[in-house]
């Protein structure tokens, strides 16, 4: 439905509209990917790369005390 409707106001002939939609869609990634991504990224609870240890030395996980 979106598709079409975005085939239908793209200007000229088929070839010129797949060209269009080619640099659209790489204009996209490109965005995603120099601002989108990046933000998201820094929210993310498994791009922490600190390991917790307890008061024995032994690696705990978080909120788990050790035996």
């Amino acid at each position: 439905m979106m598709y079409g409707a975005l085939w239908r106001i793209l200007p000229g002939p088929a070839w010129v509209r797949v060209l269009l939609l080619l640099v659209l869609a790489a204009a996209v990634v490109l965005a995603c990917f120099e601002w989108l991504f990046p933000i998201v990224a820094e929210r993310m609870p498994f791009n922490d790369p600190n390991v917790q240890t307890g008061a024995s030395g032994s690696l705990t996980e978080a909120g788990v005390t050790p035996r």
